[in-house]
């Protein structure tokens, strides 16, 4: 689907110029936004990690469960929108289900024991 933003051509003149949903400049800009979340959550998840006992324990597994279950949605969304004729639209989709799922750790992990 085809938008359109309001801009200002060199000239000054109020124009219009048409963007598309899913640009792939955005793309890097989002993977780069994840990527420092995750490094947050990773320093968080450490420090859970190495106090030990039940909290540690349940965490590793807490881990490895969502892990799998996130790269399960992610190629759940691929072929959705491969199949529907869309696929341009599932690298956009796959980093915003990522940024759900760490957003979501960062809450968790920063509240106290």
């Amino acid at each position: 689907m085809l938008q359109r933003n309001k801009c200002v051509t060199q000239r000054g003149e109020r124009g219009f110029m048409p963007t598309r949903d899913n640009s792939w400049l955005s793309l890097p800009f989002k993977a780069w936004r994840l990527a420092l979340e995750s490094q947050t959550v990773v320093g968080l998840r450490m420090m859970r990690l190495s106090g030990g006992g039940l909290a540690a324990a349940a965490e590793a597994e807490l881990m490895v469960t969502e892990k799998a279950w996130t790269a399960w949605q992610a190629q759940g969304l691929l072929t959705q929108n491969t199949l529907s004729g869309h696929p341009h639209r599932a690298a956009d989709l796959t980093l915003d289900l990522y940024r759900r799922k760490v957003r979501a750790n960062r809450r968790r992990l920063s509240k106290p024991l």
